[in-house]
Order: structure tokens, then sequence, then C-alpha cells
């Protein structure tokens, strides 16, 4: 199926509340890279907060390659920032600091399979068992990012691990994929109506200043959130696809 038409029948997915894309059990979100979360996910994780599930949030990478040229923010410092800015925009959802956990793989590189994939694969399983998680969640697959990719791989073997519980998927660079690009069958999942939330997920999202704002402006080549970007995933819903597990 092409892009343009798997996307635009994602967007006419049914509607489901959060109990009936996850019966039971907690959460654990994956992200790619520190904002990928809110972007994404915002809605769902302040909706299972508000609700009392329990969330885990495991960002993969460093976060460093959004300015690899920056001279005030070499990797270390970017690196930090990046995690705090994640964590500020985690409480804005309402997800403590402590449910927060950075694998710290390379940004940019963030590899698919081998060791480092089956540690980080180990550490996300680990987080889905303390919190009793009945679904992971991750970017989708067909992202043109290779870490978003990786990421979705990496998941999928977590969820190997653990056997049980569903896995989805959640586009971000996927809605800027070519319209003629291949992305097999047509979509299945739902979509989660986030509207009591979209305050929450704009203030996450803006929380991470260093991709929305010029807080960082000494690298020509440094990467910034466009607005329509960002608009479009302060809609009303979030939308999730369902990943064959066979």
């Amino acid at each position: 199926m092409r892009a343009d038409a798997f996307l635009a029948a994602a967007e006419a997915l049914p509607l489901r509340i959060l109990r009936e894309i996850v019966p039971a059990g907690g959460i654990v979100v994956v992200a790619p890279h520190p904002d990928d979360e809110s972007l994404g996910c915002g809605g769902l994780i302040a909706e299972a907060c508000a609700g009392g599930i329990p969330v885990r949030l495991v960002v993969v990478s460093d976060g460093v390659g959004s300015h690899p040229n920056s001279p005030s923010h070499p990797p270390e410092r970017l690196r930090h920032l990046r995690e705090s800015e994640t964590l500020s925009a985690a409480a804005c959802l309402g997800l403590a600091g402590e449910h927060v956990r950075f694998l710290r793989l390379p940004d940019r590189f963030v590899p698919e399979s081998g060791p480092a994939a089956e540690a980080a694969a180990e550490a996300i399983a680990a987080e889905a068992e303390g919190c009793g998680a009945g679904a992971l969640f991750v970017t989708w697959a067909h992202d043109p990012h290779c870490d978003h990719r990786a990421s979705a791989a990496i998941a999928g073997l977590a969820r190997a691990r653990l056997g049980r519980g569903s896995l989805h998927a959640y586009p971000v660079w996927g809605w800027t994929l070519p319209p003629e690009t291949e992305v097999g069958p047509p979509p299945r999942g739902a979509r989660l109506a986030v509207t009591r939330h979209r305050a929450a997920k704009a203030a996450a999202i803006a929380a991470h200043r260093s991709q929305t704002t010029d807080l960082i402006a000494d690298d020509p080549e440094g990467f910034r959130l466009e607005p329509a970007m960002i608009a479009r995933f302060t809609e009303r819903h979030e939308i999730f696809l369902d990943v064959d597990l066979r």
C-alpha cells in the first residue's frame, strides 16, 4: 500500500479508549530520541498517568546528533541538556522522573541487531516487567530515520523476550514519506482521543527547547522542529498501529 493511502487510512482508524488498546497492565513507551515520546505518545502518557496506569519511558539514543557542530554544546553537555528536557517534558505529562530510563546509544547509529541492540532490548523488557506492562509502544518501522527503524527492531526483540503483551507503533517522520513509498498492508490499530491532554502535550513538546527554539544557535546544521510538524502532533488524536508479532 502506498504511504499516502496508508496514512490516510490510519487517520480514519476507529477511536478507542486506552483500556481498549491496552486491556490490562502497564505501558512502556520506547522513544528513539528525546522528544519522540512527547510528539507521538504525549497524550497516551498523560492519559495513562491520569488513570493510574503504570508508565515507563525508555529513551534509546543520547540525542547528541541534533546539533553535531555546536561549539557551545559539545556532546556531553548536549546529552545532559536533552535528558533534562525529557524529564521536564515527562513532568508536564504527569510522569515522574524515576520512571524515565536513558539507554544512551549513539544518536544516528542505534543498532538494529547485535550485542548493543540485545542489551537495549533486555533493558526495555526489564522496564516492562517492572510495571507489569501489557503493551509496548515504539516508533513505526517505516519512519524514514535509521534510529526510528532500529528502535522498532529493538522493541520487537524486547517483546519476544517478554513473550506476552502487544506491540504498537506510532508514526513520527512517517508523515514525511514520499507519497508513492510502499509500506505494506493496510493499517490496523486505533486512534486515542487526547483532546483533554492537548495543553499538557503542547507543554511537553515545548519543554524540548533545544529542538523547538533557537536555544542552540551556533550550529548551522542544527535540527529544529518545524511549526507545521508540531501542529500535526498537537491535534485531537494519536495514532497507534498494531504490529504483527508473527
